[in-house]
């Protein structure tokens, strides 16, 4: 069964200060070649696990360069293995037929409608990832193990069968500032029942096995070993029509600020467990997450894929 995988690399990066978090090089080739960004490694994963299609979510002011650094590199290894590129774009005015841009309006409309503006791509179930991060080897493959297996059970089910990478907290925090995750509250037989976004997380300065964040009613129990979202997500085709019709909704509800709401996967997602139309599994995953949230991050980010490389985890050099 062909499978995409879509990756959501137009984030604006405003924490991460001057330059593209996206494109930050991991390691050095000795050739003196331009090395490695954490894109390459998930798509190495991911080709590795089975999928047949990449698909980059990018913001047209970043093509050239994104290209540079990554898409015309891998574009002849990927072809080579059968593995197809394709490109989508996220932008403020692709909205549906009679919206327009809220005046002052700067800010991306989120990661739901990025995935939005791949539906004319997408044409198989298809994975969701953040360009940067790094998900490790074990999440791609139970992922892409679940769209195959459950295939038969979304084409006969009136509720949308969805799947997440459910990592375990203290994997994904990062040292130099909050994080924002999708918390997840699970019942006895893995599935998600609930998904809350939640900002402000991070360990507490004087214990690092507490967590805080800046909801008040999580904090009471949120935990190290608390399993979160980190926006990979495994989808069948009919979920993108839900999107459609979410994001229209979402436009038209004048309770939130025009200028700052976002349409988030997440939320989304919650939203359709509210509403029982969702069978939601979270896929435990005990790698650990690599991530470009803040500058400081990206020195770190290199330590952990040089142990890796040292370790032989990965080839020094991952495409021809």
């Amino acid at each position: 069964m062909r499978t995409n995988l879509v990756i959501m690399a137009a984030g604006i990066g405003s924490r991460f200060g001057q330059g593209i978090k996206q494109l930050e090089v991991m390691n050095k080739h000795e050739d003196g070649t331009k090395g490695e960004i954490i894109i390459d490694y998930s798509i190495y994963d991911a080709v590795a696990a089975g999928f047949d299609k990449i698909i980059f979510i990018i913001r047209k002011e970043i093509e050239d360069e994104f290209k540079e650094v990554i898409g015309n590199r891998i574009e002849k290894s990927l072809k080579e293995k059968g593995v197809e590129v394709a490109y989508a774009f996220q932008e403020l005015d692709k909205l549906p037929h009679g919206f327009t841009i809220p005046k002052g309006r700067l800010k991306p409309w989120g990661t739901g409608h990025a995935v939005l503006c791949a539906k004319d791509q997408v044409d198989a179930p298809f994975v969701i990832i953040n360009a940067d991060d790094y998900y490790g080897k074990e999440a791609f493959v139970k992922l892409h193990d679940f769209l195959v297996d459950n295939y038969q059970k979304d084409q006969k089910s009136e509720t949308y069968t969805l799947a997440m990478a459910g990592f375990i907290l203290k994997n994904t925090i990062s040292e130099n500032g909050t994080v924002t995750r999708g918390v997840c509250v699970l019942d006895d037989a893995g599935k998600v029942k609930e998904v809350i976004e939640t900002s402000g997380i991070k360990a507490k300065d004087d214990d690092k096995n507490k967590i805080i964040c800046d909801d008040p009613e999580v904090s009471k129990w949120i935990n190290p070993d608390s399993k979160v979202s980190m926006n990979m997500w495994a989808c069948y085709e009919d979920f993108l029509a839900y999107l459609e019709e979410d994001f229209i909704k979402f436009l038209k509800d004048d309770s939130k600020d025009e200028l700052k709401k976002e349409h988030l996967l997440p939320i989304i997602v919650d939203g359709l467990l509210k509403q029982n139309k969702v069978d939601l599994t979270a896929i435990e995953t005990e790698d650990k997450w690599i991530g470009i949230t803040y500058k400081e991050d990206a020195d770190l980010a290199r330590k952990e894929f040089k142990i890796m490389l040292d370790a032989g985890k990965y080839p020094k050099k991952l495409w021809d």
